[in-house]
């Protein structure tokens, strides 16, 4: 069924009657870096009057839980920890909760200070994050793998080198059972007016070298929405997924069974919408700001 554009009074205000629980994104869906999408504070305040469960879902694995919610903070937004649910955190409760991860194991990630944090949280050593020495062909020979390695986790990581990707690689190849997990595996980043190589760009060339298929935690994928369903317990018929990504949060929200809404001030655009062989959204918007009217409407009311 085609997606139903949403801009009328009357449907906005049915959307928001129909649900319970709202899951967001948040880069393009609530802010552009550091920058808000105007009006989204009086929308999430509006539907935070209202008694609907607000959830923070990303794919972002490079900020904590703790740091998102002092962006939020920041920004004006009222969201705490328990709220925030991102793909470094479902890492690190995977590998807490279902691996049953050995206590004398480390974890060597490629990532950045959000996963690293999340998984020292619930007691898991990690290593890799030095390894930013240049090598050369002469100097393979001093990369070796490590027995105490029993995972090899991947998330965005901005200061990506070859030594990381080769201790990843033999790590991965050469201990067994060892597990090879992707906090996401997003094709693009946004960034600004431009998008960027992702993390599942950079993802695919250790799954190349290895032959080994990563674990992928990250929306649309399975384990990410089994936990998001579970630690919340969710009802799927009276909540709704927001996204800007038609082949990630919307996905995602199909894949659960959940309604959708795509915001058109991130990734997706309109034509991406109407394309009939894009993963179809229940309604789509302008902007997730454009449910600020209805706070307008209630403060002229009372």
């Amino acid at each position: 069924m085609p997606a139903q554009k949403l801009s009328a009074r009357d449907d906005l205000e049915a959307l928001v009657a129909r649900y319970d629980t709202f899951l967001f994104d948040c880069d393009g869906v609530i802010w552009h870096g550091s920058t808000l999408v105007p009006h989204v504070q009086a929308t999430l305040a509006m539907l935070r009057q209202r008694g609907k469960r607000l959830v923070f879902v990303t794919n972002n694995s490079a900020t904590s839980r703790k740091d998102y919610a002092k962006k939020f903070a920041a920004l004006g937004i009222d969201a705490a920890v328990d709220e925030i649910f991102s793909s470094a955190y479902a890492t690190a409760a995977y590998l807490a909760e279902v691996a049953r991860f050995p206590s004398d194991k480390v974890a060597y990630v490629i990532g950045g200070s959000g996963i690293r944090s999340e998984l020292r949280d619930v007691g898991i050593a990690t290593i890799g994050e030095d390894d930013t020495t240049p090598v050369s062909l002469p100097t393979l020979a001093e990369i070796e793998p490590n027995p105490a390695v029993g995972a090899v986790v991947f998330g965005i990581d901005y200061d990506i080198t070859y030594r990381k990707l080769a201790n990843a690689h033999l790590n991965i190849v050469h201990n067994p059972g060892c597990l090879f997990i992707a906090t996401n595996d997003d094709r693009t980043l946004p960034g600004g007016k431009y998008v960027y190589p992702g993390t599942g760009a950079m993802l695919s060339s250790l799954v190349h070298s290895t032959q080994r298929t990563p674990l992928v935690m990250g929306k649309p994928n399975k384990p990410m929405l089994d936990c998001v369903m579970q630690n919340y317990h969710l009802d799927p018929a009276t909540t709704c997924m927001v996204g800007d990504r038609l082949d990630t949060d919307i996905l995602f929200g199909i894949n659960g069974g959940l309604a959708t809404l795509c915001v058109l001030t991130g990734v997706a655009s309109e034509a991406d919408i109407l394309d009939p062989a894009a993963p179809q959204p229940t309604y789509y918007i302008d902007s997730l700001g454009d449910l600020a009217t209805l706070a307008e409407s209630e403060s002229e009311s009372a």
